[in-house]
C-alpha cells in the first residue's frame, strides 16, 4: 500500500505463522545495509531466472507468500515453475528497520535494492537474468531500480497497484481514514480467501516516515524516472483498484512516459482488489508474471542470437 500502515486496515483477527514449503528466510548485504527477505528456489534444476519481488508500503516480504490458501504464494509457484524468487523486505522494513527507522526516500531506496540484487546475483545461480516485480510503493521502487540500470542488467519490470495519476485527493492519503481506506486497500472482501485477514497480521508493518513523505510526489518524480526505463514493462491494474486512475487517458499518459521501454504491456485483472497477491486472483496474476518473464527470456535469447 501507499498509505502509512495502510495494509493494517481490514478485519484482522489473530496472528498467523508459517511459510510455504521450500520458502526460507534470508539476508542480503546491500552495500553495508542488511536486508531481510524470503527465498524460494527450484528443488532440482538451475533456475530459469530470478524474480526479485518488492512489497508495498505497510507490508513486508510475506505479502508474496500468502498463507490463506496454497494457490496464493508467488514464492511457492515460482519455484515449482523453475524460478528463484527473492522477496525482499524493502529498506526500513524487517532487518533494516533498526538501522533505517525512517526508511529511505525513493531514489536512495532504489540504490539500496540495486545493490541487494547485485549481491544476490553474485552469490546465487542467476539463471538467465533478473526480473523485478513491484507492488504499490514497491512498484515505484522497481521502476526506479530499472531507471538506474543498464538495459542488459534486467530482463524486465512487472508492476501492479501503481499508476501515475492518483484517483483520490491528496487529503485522503493517510493512516486514519477508516472504512474508506480499508475499501481502497482491499476492495470487496469476497475477493480474498476467508483466512486472509486472520493470517495477514504477520504481513503488515509500519510504513516508514521518509517513504510515506514521498507518496504524494510520485507524479513529479515519475517524470524523471519513467523515461529512463529501458527494459520491457508490464503494468497490471486490478478490477477494483481504487488508488490509481486507470481510465484510457490515465493509461495513455503512463505508457507515454515509458518512452524508452522496448515493450509496454497493460493488463486488467478481473475479480481482484489492490492487494492482488493476497486474493483469489493471485494465482492468475502470478502465472501472468511468470509468462511475462518467459517472454522477456525469449526476447533476450533472440537478441543474443541476432548479435544484439
Amino acid at each position: 500500500m501507499d498509505v502509512a500502515q495502510g495494509d493494517r486496515q481490514g478485519p484482522t483477527i489473530a496472528a498467523g505463522h508459517g511459510r510455504s514449503p521450500g520458502v526460507r528466510p534470508v539476508t542480503v548485504d546491500a552495500d553495508g545495509i542488511t536486508l531481510s527477505g524470503l527465498l524460494s528456489e527450484p528443488a532440482h534444476d538451475r533456475p530459469r531466472a530470478v524474480i526479485v519481488a518488492l512489497h508495498g508500503g505497510g507490508m513486508n516480504a510475506g505479502y508474496f507468500d500468502g498463507q490463506a490458501h496454497p494457490d496464493v504464494s508467488l514464492l511457492a509457484l515460482g519455484a515449482r515453475l523453475g524460478y528463484t524468487v527473492l522477496a525482499l523486505d524493502r529498506p526500513g522494513y524487517g532487518a533494516s528497520a533498526a538501522r533505517l527507522p525512517g526508511g529511505q526516500r525513493l531514489s536512495p531506496q532504489a540504490a539500496t535494492v540495486r545493490a541487494a540484487i547485485a549481491a544476490f546475483a553474485a552469490a546465487h545461480a542467476p539463471g538467465a537474468g533478473t526480473l523485478v516485480l513491484g507492488h504499490s510503493f514497491g512498484a515505484k521502487v522497481a521502476l526506479a531500480v530499472a531507471a538506474g540500470c543498464d538495459a542488459s542488467a534486467l530482463l524486465g519490470v512487472d508492476v501492479s497497484g501503481c499508476g501515475r495519476r492518483l484517483a483520490v485527493h491528496a487529503g485522503q492519503i493517510g493512516p486514519d481514514r477508516g472504512e474508506g481506506l480499508r475499501h481502497r486497500n482491499w476492495g470487496p472482501l469476497s475477493l480474498y480467501p476467508p483466512d486472509t485477514f486472520r493470517m495477514s497480521r504477520t504481513v503488515v508493518a509500519p510504513m516508514p516516515a521518509r517513504e510515506f513523505s514521498t507518496v504524494a510526489g510520485w507524479m513529479r518524480l515519475s517524470v524523471g524516472i519513467l523515461p529512463r526505463v529501458r527494459v520491457p514493462v508490464r503494468l497490471t491494474f486490478a478490477q477494483h483498484e481504487a488508488w490509481w486512475g486507470h481510465a484510457d487517458e490515465d493509461l495513455a499518459d503512463l505508457v507515454g512516459r515509458l518512452s524508452a521501454a522496448p515493450r509496454v504491456v497493460v493488463d486488467h485483472l478481473p475479480h481482484a482488489g489492490h492487494n492482488i497477491s493476497l486474493g483469489w486472483a493471485a494465482r492468475a496474476y502470478h502465472l501472468k508474471v511468470l509468462a511475462f518473464a518467459e517472454e522477456c527470456l525469449t526476447a533476450r535469447a533472440h537478441a543474443v542470437g541476432q548479435g544484439g
